[in-house]
């Protein structure tokens, strides 16, 4: 198995990983569905948090969205892209 194909599989997996995480900060966390958002959390913002120290949240009326794991998915593309090449 070329090394190419699994970094291109493991940042498909982090990807994931990173939907995942935004779809469940838009409901009301308790018990375990919590405990998994604080673990994928943990996993996922050490790199989003690169893109929100750039980019701030934008929004109105106190409601402020985050472009920061959009931003890193696209940049996580570049990199399959650049994958893909090698």
């Amino acid at each position: 198995m070329r090394l190419g194909y699994v970094l291109y599989r493991l940042i498909d997996f982090y990807e994931i990983l990173i939907l995942a995480e935004c779809i469940l900060s838009w409901f009301p966390l308790s018990g375990i569905v919590q405990d998994i958002y604080e673990a994928l959390r943990s996993i996922v913002d050490p790199f989003v948090d690169i893109f929100r120290r750039l980019i701030p949240g934008m929004g109105a009326g106190g409601i402020a969205v985050d472009f920061s794991p959009m931003i890193a998915i696209l940049v996580l593309d570049l990199v399959k892209r650049v994958v893909i090449g090698l």
